[in-house]
């Protein structure tokens, strides 16, 4: 399984997600404005890939640091990462590693430097083994014998390792269910058909690639058992914010009576907002619109949007399956619930 991001003394190196999967190439971020450009041009995507890029990014940034007012360094890094709206995993990292450093500001340079450092460390570790815990609660939920619609990427690429939806479906296989996936390719930047195909064909699941506009038709045959996807962010009523074409796959799951679940870590609740409705969407480059490959495919003069994401109301929504376990209507009790455990199992002080 590819490593995402990790932490080396040249810097922060990272997968190159664009070059997927024609070639395998690397970047190496060595300051915290790089890692951020890194994040804002998809070098690296995906909520929880993001966070864990953005806590390397301010211990990055603190290699250099000998001594001064630690709180500017923070805040000038937290600008040149905070580059991508949604995903809140991005802001929950930088919070978490700005109260850490709030907490040691007082100590010699080089221990705010090691600290920072074995924290963003952490982190990344921490969410692969929260990948795994989602992947162990989702697992029985997967139908055996049957195929699972995905959309957009949230497999290892996405995190740090293992993946969310990925996630389940990996801990499917390895207990021995018979799974195949189908994975929309998930236009206008091609996820499902360039990275979430690439990491399935590695692992050896049978998957196949099939067109957004197709998903109705197979969610129509009967042989999809579920849907599993990611998410950027989820609202305290269980709107769930994730890669466009999400609210129209979950539309069409409800239709046709296939239960629509999201894989997500409790790092992706954002409690303070009542509803979907008031998740920020990110507009992107129309380029991503009008080129496919480098090539025009839009005439000159059409108008364009791009809308990264799409928020997909509760009532679509099965369950949330969460590394404290799955979270089901209604989602105001279930994942004030499941937030209040993880807050529980955190050590304080």
């Amino acid at each position: 399984m590819v490593e995402t991001i990790r932490w080396t003394p040249e810097g922060v190196v990272m997968v190159d997600q664009r070059s997927l999967p024609l070639r395998e190439e690397y970047v190496t971020c060595k300051t915290a404005a790089e890692v951020g450009r890194a994040i804002r041009e998809m070098v690296i995507r995906g909520a929880p890939a993001i966070g864990v890029a953005a806590a390397m990014g301010v211990a990055l940034e603190f290699q250099r640091f000998r001594g001064g007012d630690p709180l500017a360094v923070f805040e000038r890094a937290a600008r040149d990462l905070n580059t991508r709206p949604t995903a809140v995993n991005l802001k929950w990292a930088l919070e978490r590693m700005q109260r850490l450093l709030e907490e040691i500001q007082h100590q010699p340079p080089e221990e705010i430097r090691a600290r920072l450092a074995e924290e963003a460390r952490r982190i990344k570790q921490e969410d692969i083994e929260t990948n795994r815990a989602i992947g162990r609660h989702g697992a029985p939920l997967v139908p055996d014998g049957k195929a699972v619609l995905t959309h957009c990427n949230a497999g290892a690429l996405a995190t740090a390792g293992y993946g969310t939806a990925l996630g389940v479906i990996r801990a499917a296989a390895e207990a021995g269910k018979r799974i195949e996936v189908f994975a929309d390719e998930t236009r206008p930047f091609l996820q499902g058909a360039r990275l979430t195909a690439w990491e399935l064909v590695h692992d050896g699941i049978p998957t196949t690639v099939i067109t957004d506009g197709m998903a109705g038709l197979f969610l129509r045959s009967g042989r999809i058992g579920c849907v599993i996807v990611g998410a950027d962010r989820i609202a305290a009523n269980g709107d769930v914010a994730n890669k466009i074409g999400t609210y129209s796959v979950a539309v069409l799951a409800k239709e046709n009576g296939v239960p629509f679940y999201v894989a997500a870590p409790v790092s992706t609740l954002d409690l303070s907002l009542a509803s979907g409705d008031e998740i920020p969407i990110e507009q992107r480059d129309p380029a991503e619109v009008t080129h496919v490959g480098g090539v025009r495919i839009v005439p000159e003069g059409a108008r364009v949007e791009n809308p990264a994401f799409d928020v997909t109301p509760h009532r679509y929504v099965t369950a949330i399956i969460t590394e404290r376990g799955v979270a089901r209507p209604p989602y105001a009790e279930s994942l004030r619930a499941v937030a209040g455990a993880q807050a529980a199992a955190e050590p304080t002080g």
